[in-house]
């Protein structure tokens, strides 16, 4: 977030970056020497961008860890589950035939019954494969039901080709809706994460098999419900406020589980901390690297994810699961 905070098109001094910040905390008066330009730059622009970037990061690594402890499988994602491909399709519904005020207000709503049905219709849809489908049966029937949602949001899409535009920016990843959208997203963050990290330790017992996780007293269909619910409501927010941003949820979880280990107690809330830190560096590079113009945050995403899911792809089908 501090990399986010002081890279950027415009060339603003750290230290009054620094003293800036500082002097909007209690009781303390500096003087950061910025000029106005650039002190809304900071604040109005920079500032919310980087917490937007950081929540939804947050949001959709976590979810992803959800969804691997909840399904078993090191593959599941947001993205590739069908959750993300929900979730725009509803809110590109909204867009279409509501706009106005009136859309805006029930996006959350639309984008968290998008979420869900997308994962519940990829799971029957990998559940046809029976037991012996392997562990990338839910991730191919995930990506079927993910085209077919996408084949729909682009057929509604065409029905309104004045919101084309606007439509195709929030597909592709965008994180400066400003304040607005970080108060919105707020709510949300707060109670998915909670209810997620409250699961930690129901997410291990559940990893060693239903029948033992009964043996030991625990409802496994129960655990299941509310940590698929809680996950897809952290997709929902964030692709409700950052469009479609793909692999942070699978990348994230990894990396996090070679660094710290396998217990969903101690991945959980590093996942959180660590999507948050690579979708503000993402999203620092995007609006950097072709700068003043500025390339969407789901490009440079994809360009980390797509080799790492490839890599880790490999590895599960070596170790056969």
């Amino acid at each position: 977030m501090a990399v986010g905070l002081l890279v950027g098109a415009a060339d603003i001094s750290p230290k009054g970056i620094l003293f800036a910040l500082l002097d909007r905390l209690p009781f303390v008066h500096l003087d950061s020497g910025l000029a106005p330009v650039d002190q809304g730059l900071l604040f109005q622009l920079r500032l919310p961008r980087v917490l937007l970037a950081a929540l939804v990061g947050g949001l959709l690594a976590i979810a992803g860890a959800g969804y691997q402890g909840v399904f078993r499988n090191p593959l599941a994602d947001p993205y590739l589950l069908g959750a993300a491909a929900g979730a725009g399709l509803s809110v590109t519904l909204v867009v279409v035939f509501l706009g106005g005020d009136a859309g805006v207000a029930i996006v959350p709503v639309a984008a968290f019954v998008g979420a869900v049905g997308g994962v519940l219709l990829a799971y029957a849809v990998g559940n046809t494969a029976g037991r012996g489908g392997g562990t990338a049966t839910l991730v191919l029937a995930g990506v079927a039901v993910t085209s077919f949602l996408t084949a729909i949001q682009t057929f509604a899409q065409q029905l309104k080709l004045e919101e084309l535009q606007r439509i195709y920016s929030w597909i592709l990843g965008d994180v400066g809706g400003g304040w607005e959208q970080v108060w919105m997203i707020a709510p949300y963050v707060v109670v998915s994460t909670v209810v997620l990290l409250l699961h930690g330790r129901l997410l291990d017992v559940l990893s060693v098999g239903d029948e033992e996780a009964a043996g030991l007293g625990l409802r496994a269909g129960r655990v299941r419900f509310v940590v698929l619910l809680a996950a897809s409501l952290a997709t929902a927010a964030a692709v409700a406020v950052g469009g479609l941003i793909a692999f942070v949820g699978i990348v994230v979880p990894h990396v996090v589980r070679r660094l710290a280990g396998w217990s969903y107690r101690i991945v959980l809330p590093i996942s959180f901390l660590g999507g948050g830190a690579f979708l503000v560096l993402a999203d620092t590079v995007a609006r950097t690297i072709l700068a003043p113009a500025e390339l969407p945050i789901g490009v440079v995403t994809a360009f980390v994810g797509a080799p790492f899911f490839v890599a880790v792809l490999r590895m599960t089908r070596r170790v056969g699961t």
